[in-house]
């Protein structure tokens, strides 16, 4: 049985329009983070995924940063891209929107050579990371007043 969603690289200004309104429901909406610090520079140069269910309703999101747009965020090295902005709407959670998520971004990845993927992960799904195989290392810091942990998984 397939699943009753696609996941695509958001490719046109439709698709990313729908990557920004789920991460504006999940991250403004939802987890209150100020919409001025949602939406960065990083988003121009970013491959953004898609998830949308059958009739084209989006259902979930998230970004791969690589070359010098990931280099703040993986120590400088070139070869490893930073995942991020994963963001998954209510109705969707439960049914592997993440996860497809996550392996759809590695897959651009790998596409691009990179040999691993950094994201820093709200410390609560970091079990949902774990189970896709990443690593957490280092301290626990906030970021837009939520704590994280940085997390890698080598491709």
């Amino acid at each position: 049985m397939s699943a009753p969603y696609a996941v695509r690289v958001a490719e046109d200004p439709a698709d990313r329009e729908a990557c920004f309104a789920v991460r504006k429901e999940v991250f403004v909406r939802e987890q209150g983070v100020a919409e001025d610090i949602e939406y960065d520079a990083y988003d121009a140069a970013a491959v953004h995924v898609l998830a949308v269910r059958e009739d084209g309703v989006p259902l979930g999101t998230g970004r791969l940063l690589h070359g010098e747009s990931a280099a703040a965020k993986t120590g400088g090295d070139a070869s490893v891209g930073s995942l991020g902005r994963l963001a998954v709407t209510r109705e969707a959670r439960g049914l592997g929107v993440g996860a497809a998520l996550v392996r759809a971004i590695e897959d651009a990845a790998r596409a691009r050579g990179l040999t691993a993927v950094d994201l820093r992960a709200q410390t609560h799904a970091l079990g949902f990371y774990e189970r896709l195989g990443y690593t957490a290392y280092g301290p626990e810091f906030p970021d837009a007043g939520i704590p994280h942990r940085a997390m890698r998984r080598a491709l």
